[in-house]
């Protein structure tokens, strides 16, 4: 049975491909005296469930062609969608443009379907939808007299505004839901753009498209940026990667800053890389200490070693559940700004309550997911892929007469992790599963060399017996015997220079086993 749309009181457009919660939605409008109006599989869904819905194709007077392609795009959709109370009446009542009061639209899954390995170029462009954004525009455009709602998030909330409002929205819940709608359309398009952007008409893939069309939702304005003066916000991915930062859950502590959003990703992202127990302790984005263990109190100990004085103040992570009893030592022992872990025991909550501000997140542990990376330069955007390129010592290549013993292979395989998450130019000092010295972000990789000998040395670690990691190949072998000064056994470097055999040999005189990477972690 079909309602009289131009009697109604208020009508409500429904046309929805994620139909979770709509049949609840509708019966709810249609209890509080909405008419209903739909279109095909929606119509019939509402049909079904006992509701009374018109479909558009009997409101226009016009069918649905073309396979479903044009149904909507129709002088009395957009008429009543556009019509202005009080401006358009006239014309609405002589074209006999029901004046419609709310519309329901989410629109064809295309970033789910193109997510999909499979996705064929025709299934791709199938998905395009166009009458959906089309009345999502017109209504949202007309919010001063039309109510969009685009998600099935937003019932729960229309509902209540509806019954406080006697079955009527306010103005400042319209101009939201609008601003809403338009964010959607944005990122529908440049959904599109960009894939068919990385795409000839063969379906060929390319990594980079011919225009990138980035869209990011804000998380929350922050207090200030780097610097007290600058201004800042944190903006998030649509669809933020699983065990990334930014789907972290906040347990206790202040607003993250700028600074601390920076350091934890870099926290988190060095200890997700180890299957292993790993502990980080992050200052000004480089690590300054890391270990892996048998236990967080273990791993966490052996991290802070390293260097005792820039951990104060710094940012501690763990790949795994943090246990009351390292929660205890790190707040007994020093000032922390976040804590990073996979989940904490319900005492390492209850212990960590006592310094409020500490910062405490959890991350779903989740792998690294390949994504691209980006920095704004002046008028242009760098776009990369990310440093995410996996060794075992099986693609490493041994350039010495020594080989590396186990032990230092596996320290050599942890340094190496270390090390890609180090500023260049980066020298990382390890031995038993722990960094002993760090040498970050210097102009010259041999002072690096040094620095992080100097910091071992006055941290009271041994580096007489360590293995030494390099983010690139040493340019000189005066980097070398630096290392052999200090007494480094094993090195782990890309390779790649024109002196490598200068530095090979440098190696050999002093007795340390060297192997090559072929990959370099430049991390600016």
């Amino acid at each position: 049975m079909n309602i009289n749309t131009e009697s109604s009181k208020a009508l409500a457009l429904i046309s929805v491909s994620d139909k979770n919660g709509i049949i609840e939605f509708a019966t709810k409008l249609a209890g509080m005296g909405y008419g209903l109006l739909s279109t095909g599989g929606t119509a019939k869904a509402l049909a079904d469930a006992g509701l009374v819905v018109t479909e558009v194709s009997d409101h226009t007077g016009s069918p649905e062609i073309m396979g479903g392609r044009v149904k909507t795009l129709h002088p009395k959709v957009h008429g009543g969608l556009l019509g202005r109370a009080g401006t358009d009446d006239a014309v609405m009542s002589e074209q006999h443009i029901p004046r419609i009061d709310m519309a329901v639209i989410n629109l064809y899954p295309f970033e789910a379907v193109t997510a999909k390995p499979d996705c064929s170029f025709e299934d791709a462009i199938e998905n395009i939808d166009i009458g959906g954004p089309a009345m999502v525009r017109s209504a949202a455009k007309n919010f001063e007299s039309v109510a969009v709602v685009t998600s099935p998030d937003q019932y729960d909330m229309v509902l209540e505004k509806l019954e406080a409002g006697g079955g009527k929205l306010d103005r400042k819940t319209r101009f939201e839901l609008s601003v809403a709608a338009f964010n959607r359309v944005a990122q529908y398009d440049d959904a599109i753009s960009n894939y068919l952007s990385a795409r000839n008409v063969d379906n060929e893939a390319e990594t980079f498209p011919a225009q990138a069309n980035p869209c990011f939702v804000k998380v929350a304005d922050l207090r200030y940026g780097e610097n007290p003066h600058q201004q800042a916000a944190w903006y998030r991915d649509i669809y933020p990667a699983p065990g990334s930062l930014a789907t972290a859950k906040q347990y206790q502590g202040k607003e993250l800053s700028y600074n601390n959003i920076g350091d934890a990703d870099a926290a988190w992202e060095c200890v997700r890389q180890f299957e292993e127990t790993a502990c980080a302790i992050i200052k000004h984005a480089n690590p300054c200490g890391a270990a892996v263990s048998d236990s967080c109190g273990s791993a966490y100990d052996l991290a802070f070693q390293t260097d005792p004085t820039s951990a104060f103040g710094g940012i501690i992570a763990f790949n795994r559940t943090l246990d009351a009893a390292t929660a205890k030592e790190i707040i007994n022992r020093q000032f922390v700004e976040v804590l990073i872990a996979t989940g904490y025991e319900t005492e390492a909550l209850e212990i960590l309550q006592a310094k409020q501000n500490v910062r405490v997140l959890e991350i779903d542990a989740a792998a690294p997911s390949p994504q691209q990376e980006s920095k704004r330069i002046g008028s242009g955007l760098l776009i990369q892929t990310s440093d995410l390129k996996p060794i075992t010592p099986a693609d490493c290549k041994v350039v010495t007469k020594l080989k590396p013993t186990d032990e230092q292979w596996r320290d050599m395989m942890f340094a190496w992790k270390v090390a890609r998450m180090v500023k260049s130019n980066a020298i990382v000092y390890v031995s038993g599963g722990r960094t002993v010295g760090v040498g970050a972000g210097q102009m010259s990789r041999v002072d690096s060399a040094r620095i992080g000998r100097w910091k071992a040395e006055d941290a009271g670690l041994p580096v007489k017996g360590a293995v030494l990691a390099s983010d690139a190949f040493f340019p000189f072998r005066d980097g070398i015997d630096t290392a052999a000064e200090a007494g480094v056994k094993a090195v782990i470097e890309p390779g790649g220079s024109m002196r490598d055999d200068e530095v090979i040999a440098a190696a050999d005189e002093h007795g340390i086993a060297m192997v090559f990477t072929g990959i370099r972690h430049f991390r600016h």
